[in-house]
């Protein structure tokens, strides 16, 4: 007599990870593993922790006359407390601005102006083009003047790259060469990395946070950030309401339309 075949029962399992009765039977019984833990706590935190950090740096970047704007709308005591934060930092830049121009070198001035000063602090250099016609060449110079008049702690130099370098190629410039104790610690080739002839004080700011001539939390630094998104926001803004009306015209047009 033949031995009785053993029987299988198919336990029929359709979404393993919804919240059912016979799923909790099956994951009790090791059938179906158990549900991983919903996300959404974690994200709802971390939601609420940025929103806590945004709060509390609401008044970083801002300046002396926008903090008088708000005595109406913030804490007396915060308020005076960013306050003086700002006045001590406006104070540092004023002792440490020594520089707040564009130094134009020259080849035997090199090594003193740029090699040796850079064991000071950092030092900024823009071979420019020879040709008057390099445009992105045009858009740093006139960035190097805004940054040396902002950043006066941070010393700029400007040099043409064929009396710095015998025989440099045009195609190169404009070049960026950053010198920190007497090496050069950063070097861009054109402006085609980071903005091309589109290239703003949002792109020299990053660069001087990367190599450690300003800090990220710069009241400079922050600001320019901070109006850029404002900026950006209000032209979203600007593009919503234009679109509204588009729509709105076009409805008027179909209703106009009915009457024809």
């Amino acid at each position: 007599m033949a031995a009785p075949t053993e029987q299988r029962i198919a336990v029929p399992i359709d979404d393993p990870n919804a919240d059912t009765e016979w799923n909790d039977i099956l994951r009790k019984h090791g059938v179906i593993p158990q549900k991983p833990p919903s996300p959404t706590p974690m994200i709802e935190e971390a939601i609420l922790e940025g929103r806590r950090i945004a709060h509390e740096n609401r008044l970083e970047g801002k300046e002396l006359d926008e903090l008088d704007e708000l005595e109406d709308e913030e804490d007396e005591a915060f308020l005076e407390q960013y306050r003086q934060k700002r006045m001590q930092e406006l104070n540092n830049l004023t002792k440490k601005s020594i520089h707040g121009t564009v130094y134009p070198i020259s080849k035997p001035e090199y090594s003193r102006e740029v090699t040796e000063a850079s064991h000071k602090g950092p030092v900024f250099v823009h071979l420019t083009a020879s040709l008057g016609t390099n445009v992105e060449s045009k858009v740093l110079s006139g960035l190097w003047r805004q940054a040396a008049k902002e950043y006066g702690d941070i010393k700029f130099c400007e040099i043409r790259a064929d009396k710095a370098i015998e025989n440099y190629p045009d195609r190169n410039c404009p070049t960026i060469l950053v010198y920190k104790n007497g090496d050069i610690v950063k070097q861009i080739v054109t402006l085609a990395t980071v903005g091309g002839v589109r290239t703003s004080m949002l792109q020299v700011d990053d660069l001087l946070v990367e190599v450690g001539a300003v800090d990220a939390k710069d009241m400079r630094v922050v600001k320019r950030k901070r109006d850029a998104e404002d900026a950006k926001e209000e032209a979203l803004m600007g593009k919503g309401v234009k679109s509204g009306n588009l729509r709105h015209a076009s409805a008027v047009d179909d209703d106009d339309d009915d009457w024809d």
